[in-house]
């Protein structure tokens, strides 16, 4: 289980997306506009192996007419991840563990192989804050069954709409998308079309939560 440790982190994972937020294609703020972003829900997966932290944030940007919720997958990692460097948010300095490389989660094998899991019921969604701590809120369906969590390949790619990560099952060659909802509309649910989906809270502007998709997954040929 992760240990969340209570220790400050410089620069913040908030001022690392001051920058990086609006360098994305799903971003919907103002260009030349700084976001004003407040943390507004998410939770952790763990890492098998205990190195690579998993996080899925969401942050709210209320710098524009309305306000508007991303969806953030990070991974922290103690060293560079390689051949990532385009995926790197940034760096910070942790006041336990020392300096951490922050990446764009969808970029990164392990945080790809923990969602999958998740998805097929193979992992257990972790409070974003908590060490520890299952968190029942987060809810993961697949809709056909034994099929193993483990993945021969991945590959991700950035649109207007979001993230789709394609993935291929290492038992059977099963090819599957897993749309990233990157842009979070509170009550969206998956499509008809849909295998399955990892459902949270995500914030309404009166401070109240809605059930919402943050991950679709699609067959694909």
């Amino acid at each position: 289980m992760a240990v969340i440790h209570r220790t400050t982190l410089t620069p913040t994972k908030l001022e690392l997306l001051d920058t990086w937020l609006p360098e994305q294609p799903w971003y919907r703020g103002t260009p030349g506009q700084r976001p004003e972003l407040a943390r507004t829900g998410g939770f952790r997966l763990d890492d098998p192996e205990g190195e690579v932290g998993i996080e899925f944030m969401a942050v709210t940007d209320t710098s524009g007419a309305e306000p508007v919720t991303y969806q953030v997958p990070f991974t922290y990692r103690g060293a560079p991840l390689a051949g990532a460097d385009e995926a790197l948010v940034g760096t910070s300095e942790h006041g336990v563990l020392g300096r951490r490389w922050v990446y764009d989660g969808t970029r990164d094998p392990v945080l790809v192989a923990q969602l999958f899991a998740l998805v097929v019921g193979e992992a257990e969604p972790q409070m974003q804050s908590t060490s520890n701590a299952p968190d029942p809120s987060v809810t993961a369906r697949f809709d056909e069954s034994g099929l193993g969590a483990e993945l021969s390949s991945t590959t991700a790619t950035d649109d207007p709409n979001g993230t789709k990560i394609l993935v291929t099952t290492a038992s059977d060659g099963r090819r599957l998308a897993l749309r990233v909802n990157r842009v979070l509309r509170p009550g969206q649910e998956a499509d008809a079309e849909a295998l399955g989906d990892v459902t949270a809270d995500a914030p309404l502007p009166d401070g109240t939560t809605a059930r919402t998709a943050f991950v679709v997954v699609h067959a694909r040929s």
